[in-house]
Formats: structure tokens, C-alpha cells, sequence
């Protein structure tokens, strides 16, 4: 492998993968799955600190709110992010979205995979948001959840994203200039040859995207092979891992993966911006025993300031006695009130906004520990906490969401998304940090 000098006079390998997604915690996820393999993956928050990496990482994430902005937005952002990781030497950029192929009605995925197609001069990509291993595959071009394709589940009624079409070439085509077609299950199985000749042979025809049929395992190790040289590839959260078992020579690290990051003396707390029936679950557990503050976004709307300054004292009072949470976390029937009144985009955005105000004032309250719920209250708790760069712990029941900022004033965090976790996952995660508190003592 080739090496490159840094400015701090050390010499090391090139990154065999810059991992560019679409939200961050998606990106965290795809970052632990790869420290479960001995791949060293920090996760930058934006494409600026990537910069300076340490010599042992062959990997990099940037986790950017790609998913729910408008497209010309997303793109530009991607394509800052990507000229920041071939900057750093990345051998192959990687464009990580939603297993559910999730997209705002306007649409991201094409466009964005587009912009690194030009950039990166591939002749094709190809499109695998497959995970075999989590039930989810995708035959004939549909994406099945289970024994139900994704326009039978509740995906349908999501209010961000709605997914009403299974049919992923006909999602990915309604958002992309250059023609899709699929690389169906029969030509993936009959071998590495003969889908190299079939993606000549529609390259040449003008079809430049590919959605890929994953049904189980060793397609996925199928699809690596393919795309091991690729320059460009896309796809959810394994495809990652299946390409780094096939870097040759690579160095796995000698220690065993880490499930338990440094140290974050301070207060702990949880911030839940997601209304899933599961994250609903996981909060009423963790409110038997502890308090939680429940914004009234009607209410905030009208006093924003009013209601985060009550926040806040209310807190005060509590931390010294233990973990506290702060949620806009609601049912069903409170969601359809705050989308009728507010608007559906509007809703979701004053509520990550206050979340992520309320953190910053945890902060300074002295909170180091945070378990946040919602992908993205995630990513506006981060950016508020103003985090660079994170480590990241191995994927484990924490489902990957462990990670650590390390500098003079330590902080860790626990993230998921909404549908994420058992119902205990918050105690989990809330003692897991506890325990590297106590392992440094």
C-alpha cells in the first residue's frame, strides 16, 4: 500500500474507505460495524474535521443531515464531504443511506449519487440497501421487510419520508437524470464474470445506476467482490463490513473491539425527540424511575423561550439526584396535533431545534453523559454540544450507538434511532456509560 506524509511528520497507510451518510446516526452505526471488525472508524460530524486523522484509522465517517433537506443542499454537501475524504487518500467514497432506501418526496439518493458519480468518473453504481441479517432484502427489484414488502408496513405512514413504492428502481429512477436498471439475483448467482459483462453491457446502453437483489448473506460478500474496486458504491449498513473482510493486508487491530470508550465524569441524561411506539416504550420505563420533562410544542411555539428556560430550572433541581430526560416525545394523536397546527416539517424542526438547545444547556449544567433518541434530534443534539469528531465503540446491544468525544472535557453519548433497542435501552446504555466512569476510577 501506498503511504502518506502528514503534517505532523507521521507517515501512514491511505484510508481504504471514506463513508459519506445520509444522517449521523446512521453514519455512527456503519462506523461501530466496522470497529466490530478491528477496522479503526472515527466518525467526523462535517467534512472539515476530517482533517488530521490519526495514523491507525483505515476509515472514516462523515455523518451529515443529507436525508430531509432540500436536494441542491444535500448535494452540495456530499460533494464537500467527498472532496474532503479523497483529499485524505480514500481509495473508494461509500454513500450510506436508510436500509429502507428512505427519501423525502422530493428526492435525495439519485441526485446526491449522481453528483459522486461525476466526481469520482465511475462507470456505474451500484445501489444495495439490502440487509439480509436484519430481514431486510430485495428481490426483483422490491424491497421486502420480512414476508412484507416495504409499502405493506407502517414506512408508509411515516411523516417525514413515506415509503408507498417497493419497487426500488422505480423509486431511485423518479429522482435520477441517468437511466436505473437492477442486477437481478440470477446473474448475481451465476457469478463475478458474468455481472461484470451484464454491467458492461448496460453501461454501454446508457443505464448507469443499478439496484442489486440481496437475499441473504452471501450476496452481500458477492456484491463486495464486485465493488471492491469500484470507486464509487452505495448502500445501508453491512455492505461496509463486507468490504473491508476483502482489503488485502490489511493490519485488524491486535486488541479486541471496544465496548467500553473512556470516561465522562459529569451528569447523566436523556433527550427523546423520537414518537415511535418503541421509543415511547423505552421512556415510560426510564420515567417509572426517573423524571422526565415533556415539552408541549404548541406550547413552545408560541413561547420558545418561556418554555426552555422552565427546562431548564426544572432540571437544575433534579440532576444532583440522578439521570433526567427531556422529551417532545408524544402518541400518535399528540404528533397529529402539532403537524395540524404547526405544519408536518415545521413540527419536526422546532422540535430537534429545542432538543438541541436543551442539551447545550445540560451541558453547561454539567451533563457529559447522553442517551438521545431520534436520528435527527441526534444529529442537532451533536451539533449544538458542537462535537467534531467522535469515537466509536463496537456494534453490540447498544446496536452501535456508543461513541465519545475525547479532549480535555470528555463526553460520551449513546444514540439511536427511533425504532431502535429494547425496552430496557436506555438503562443499558445509561450503566454502560456508568461502568467506563467506573473501569478509569
Amino acid at each position: 500500500m501506498r503511504g502518506r506524509q502528514y503534517g505532523d511528520g507521521e507517515d501512514r497507510t491511505l484510508l481504504e474507505l471514506g463513508v459519506i451518510a445520509d444522517d449521523l446516526t446512521g453514519g455512527v452505526k456503519v462506523a461501530s460495524l466496522l470497529e466490530e471488525q478491528g477496522v479503526r472508524c472515527p466518525v467526523a460530524t462535517s467534512a472539515d474535521a476530517v482533517e488530521g486523522l490519526p495514523g491507525d484509522v483505515q476509515a472514516v465517517v462523515v455523518g451529515s443531515k443529507l436525508l430531509s433537506r432540500p436536494a441542491e443542499e444535500a448535494v452540495a454537501d456530499a460533494k464537500h464531504s467527498a472532496r474532503a475524504l479523497l483529499a485524505q487518500g480514500a481509495k473508494q467514497l461509500y454513500y450510506k443511506y436508510s436500509t429502507l432506501f428512505c427519501s423525502t418526496a422530493r428526492g435525495n439518493i439519485g441526485p446526491v449519487a449522481e453528483a459522486l458519480m461525476d466526481m469520482t468518473h465511475a462507470e456505474c453504481v451500484l445501489f444495495c440497501p439490502g440487509r439480509p441479517e436484519r430481514s431486510a432484502t430485495v428481490y426483483q427489484g422490491r424491497l421486502f421487510l420480512g414476508t412484507d414488502m416495504l409499502h405493506e408496513t407502517p414506512r408508509r405512514y411515516d411523516p417525514v419520508t413515506p415509503m408507498t413504492n417497493s419497487n426500488l428502481v422505480e423509486v431511485l429512477q423518479s429522482q435520477s437524470r441517468v437511466e436505473v436498471g437492477l442486477l437481478n439475483h440470477d446473474t448475481m448467482r451465476a457469478g463475478k464474470a458474468a455481472c461484470e459483462r451484464y454491467l458492461a453491457e448496460q453501461s454501454a446502453a446508457g443505464v448507469r445506476f443499478f439496484i442489486v437483489d440481496v437475499i441473504d448473506p452471501g450476496d452481500l460478500a458477492r456484491v463486495a467482490a464486485l465493488a471492491s474496486h469500484s470507486a464509487l458504491v452505495t448502500g445501508s449498513d453491512d455492505l461496509p463490513v463486507a468490504l473491508a473482510r476483502g482489503w488485502s493486508g490489511r493490519n485488524v487491530a491486535s486488541t479486541e473491539p471496544r465496548t467500553l470508550l473512556p470516561a465522562a465524569p459529569g451528569h447523566s441524561a436523556v433527550i427523546s425527540g423520537s414518537c415511535t411506539p418503541r421509543t415511547s416504550r423505552q421512556l415510560a420505563r426510564f420515567e417509572a424511575v426517573h423524571p422526565v420533562y415533556r415539552i408541549d410544542l404548541l406550547k413552545a411555539a408560541s413561547d420558545e423561550r418561556g418554555v426552555l428556560g422552565e427546562a431548564v430550572e426544572w432540571a437544575c433541581a433534579r440532576l444532583v439526584h440522578g439521570p433526567v430526560g427531556v422529551a417532545t416525545t408524544t402518541d400518535a394523536a399528540g404528533v397529529k396535533r402539532a403537524q395540524a397546527e404547526l405544519g408536518q416539517e415545521s413540527a419536526s424542526a422546532l422540535a430537534d431545534d429545542l432538543l438541541g438547545r436543551m442539551s447545550r444547556a445540560l451541558y453547561e449544567l454539567g451533563v457529559r453523559k447522553f442517551v438521545v433518541a431520534g436520528g435527527e434530534t441526534s444529529g442537532s443534539v451533536i451539533r449544538s454540544l458542537g462535537i467534531e469528531r467522535l469515537e466509536v465503540g463496537a456494534y453490540d446491544d447498544l446496536q452501535g450507538g456508543y461513541c465519545h468525544r475525547a479532549d480535555e472535557d470528555p463526553l460520551s453519548l449513546v444514540v439511536k434511532s427511533g425504532s431502535a433497542g429494547e425496552d430496557d435501552f436506555i438503562d443499558v446504555a445509561l450503566e454502560r456509560m456508568r461502568m467506563a466512569d467506573a473501569a478509569s476510577g
